[in-house]
């Protein structure tokens, strides 16, 4: 793996030092493959807000992996779930569920460069922004 790691921002350029391989974790800790425990600040850069593993979540996962893990074709829980988004959010029309953050980013995009029809995007210096060619720049890593 480049740099030790799968993500340039997992890769601890900004901090220095080699990144902890993780063996598991549990609620607010992590414990790297050697043993040593960790208070777990990121969280997964944010997705874990309930922490790790939380019993709740890991009992859906197994009820809802029990009926079939992908399938590659909609859903009656996607249907639900963008229903339940739409109602939530004011304005919301239609949703694409997707697989990730450079999914959601591209799908965003298009729709954008689309009504405004500029051949330029705005970006931060130093931040991520997804893994698209067109999004790609400085990730905080070299």
């Amino acid at each position: 793996m480049p740099g030790g790691v799968n993500s340039p921002v997992r890769a601890f350029g900004a901090v220095g030092g080699v990144p902890p391989f993780i063996r598991r974790g549990r609620g607010p800790r992590i414990e790297d493959e050697d043993g040593n425990t960790y208070i777990d600040y990121v969280l997964s850069w944010g997705p874990l807000i309930l922490g790790h593993a939380p019993e709740v979540v890991t009992a859906a996962l197994a009820e809802a992996a029990a009926e079939g893990t992908s399938f590659g074709a909609p859903t009656r829980w996607e249907a639900l779930l963008a229903e339940e988004l739409c109602d939530a959010v004011p304005g919301l029309e239609m949703v694409r569920l997707v697989n990730s953050g450079t999914e959601a980013a591209m799908s965003a995009l298009r729709p954008a460069r689309a009504y405004t029809g500029p051949s330029r995007i705005v970006k931060f210096a130093g931040r991520y922004h997804r893994h698209a060619a067109s999004l790609l720049g400085e990730a905080g890593a070299r």
